[in-house]
């Protein structure tokens, strides 16, 4: 594993100590001009990430949920940039149902090429190098494989239901169904939990890039619905309706 995975995970660990210095407390909570909440936990998160990726590689830039945006002007020009998300699955942050993240993905030509996806509240962490993926948890740090099913489970968004979900789990047929929050989604495909989860409602780049290094990492396939790559180098931040499956 490569020591710039490494750094980042350690990065991601201490972000995730920040978080549950939050979590049991009385939280403060803002809403955002999307109207998605945001707490001192995501923001606490944010500035520890940020300023560590900048202290490690000073000269790649950086694309966080929590921090000024950049305009496609400028990220047009990016052959790598991180992308992060401090805290994925703020909701479930807020609910205390232990399933938000912290995402950090490095982006190379558009595509997710390393990722950690730390569950604090779990103590569970998913590491990503492009062509392995890794479980660590209080055990230890174990490979990990997507796994076909004869019947599948299917995983879906516990706070974004989609309405175009029901038709999609009626062509699919026999199925199991889970739902849990954040890029935990991502990560249960990579273990072999489940083998399918459809995203038939809008997410953000920062949700989805370093669930989908693990995914793929793991095997997985992360596909748009015309069937091609969801990858990052693009104007808008808004992903389009994707699907992670086994291939």
């Amino acid at each position: 594993m490569s020591i710039l995975l490494e750094s980042i995970y350690e990065i991601a660990l201490d972000a995730g100590k920040v978080i549950m210095n939050h979590y049991h407390s009385g939280v403060h909570v803002e809403e955002k001009a999307d109207h998605s909440p945001v707490t001192a936990a995501d923001i606490a998160a944010n500035d520890i990430i940020v300023e560590r990726l900048m202290m490690l590689t000073p000269d790649i830039p950086i694309l966080s949920e929590e921090s000024a945006l950049s305009s496609w002007s400028e990220r047009q020009g990016w052959t790598a940039f991180w992308l992060v998300d401090p805290l994925d699955g703020t909701k479930e942050f807020l609910r205390q149902n232990g399933e938000f993240t912290v995402n950090i993905a490095l982006i190379e030509g558009g595509k997710p090429t390393l990722s950690v996806v730390h569950a604090p509240a779990l103590n569970k962490s998913w590491l990503a190098d492009g062509s392995t993926a890794w479980l660590e948890t209080m055990s230890g740090r174990d490979e990990i494989k997507a796994i076909p099913a004869m019947i599948p489970t299917i995983v879906g968004s516990r706070s974004h239901p989609s309405p175009d979900m029901a038709n999609y789990l009626q062509e699919v047929g026999e199925h199991k169904m889970v739902e849990v929050g954040s890029s935990l989604k991502f990560c249960l495909i990579a273990e072999g939990v489940a083998q399918s989860y459809p995203r038939l409602g809008p997410t953000m780049m920062w949700d989805t890039a370093a669930g989908q290094c693990v995914a793929e990492s793991a095997g997985a396939a992360v596909l748009q619905l015309d069937g091609e790559e969801l990858q990052y180098h693009r104007d808008k931040l808004l992903n389009p309706s994707f699907i992670v499956s086994i291939i």
